[in-house]
């Protein structure tokens, strides 16, 4: 059965492309979901229409990807994380947290564009790169470095009280012996 893409189907086609496929994937999945129309010099026209658009679409996608491209390029952010004293992190850094230190530097980009092989679980600098599609790319520079918390976590807090003396409250709060309270009453 031939049919007429009204949209992009991934191993199909593109948009306005006649394309044959079996009768039951064309009633099933295609013409339900709107992906295709049939044939006819009306259905032609209006989907040559829409191609038009989306290409027009595409064109100013693709500018605004390269413009942030360009901003992107080369930029260095620091991302703070507690880390242990042979470097490794307690956690790890994966795009949602490049997401956000980009943000914090006004620079505001999905982080499904973010390509991370293997999360950052390590201080050290890091290239990382920002794919908006397959032919606009960019690196970024990471500093991962260890967050002033991960300092104060490792020395250990001085006890609250390191000498065998008692307070005031601690001795009312102690329970009395069974010697004093037979003193108190003589």
């Amino acid at each position: 059965m031939k049919v007429l893409l009204r949209q992009n189907v991934r191993k199909l086609g593109q948009i306005g492309d006649l394309v044959d496929v079996k009768p039951g994937y064309a009633r099933n999945y295609l013409l339900p979901q709107g992906l295709a129309i049939a044939p006819t010099e009306a259905n032609l026209k209006i989907v040559e229409a829409e191609r038009k658009r989306h290409l027009e679409e595409l064109a100013k996608m693709r500018e605004e990807l390269e413009a942030k491209a360009a901003v992107v390029k080369g930029k260095e952010i620091t991302i703070s994380a507690r880390a242990n004293e042979e470097g490794h992190l307690y956690g790890s850094i994966g795009p949602a947290q490049i997401e956000a230190a980009l943000a914090n530097e006004n620079i505001f980009i999905d982080a499904k564009y973010i390509e991370l092989d293997v999360p950052i679980r390590q201080l050290d600098k890091y290239d990382v790169e920002i794919r908006f599609s397959p032919d606009i790319s960019t690196m970024i520079h990471i500093w991962v470095l260890p967050s002033q918390d991960s300092d104060k976590a490792r020395t250990p807090e001085p006890a609250a009280y390191d000498s065998d003396e008692t307070t005031e409250e601690q001795q009312d709060d102690a329970p009395i012996a069974e010697d004093q309270t037979a003193e108190d009453t003589e």
